[in-house]
């Protein structure tokens, strides 16, 4: 199955390592530095509008992370349906 994800983007729920809040997660120093590793290394996928989430995940041997619109709760729930 796919997740919808925003900005006409979706992933494999089976690639899903996890879903992060960016309010929470950003305040801690190893997160901050993790997201700017990721993004030099060209591994961010932005959203059109302000991101609240990220998810992390492994698709053909790469990481990626996916900047959604949506709060993390959100994308947990459609997941469980």
């Amino acid at each position: 199955m796919y997740l919808s994800i925003g900005s006409d983007m979706a992933v494999r729920e089976a690639n899903i390592i996890g879903i992060f809040d960016l309010d929470n997660t950003t305040t801690s120093r190893r997160t901050r530095e993790f997201l700017a590793q990721a993004e030099k290394q060209g591994e961010v996928i932005p959203c059109d509008d302000l991101p609240k989430a990220f998810l992390l995940t492994r698709e053909y041997g790469f990481h990626r992370v996916y900047l959604t619109p949506f709060n993390a709760a959100t994308l947990e729930k459609r997941l469980s349906k």
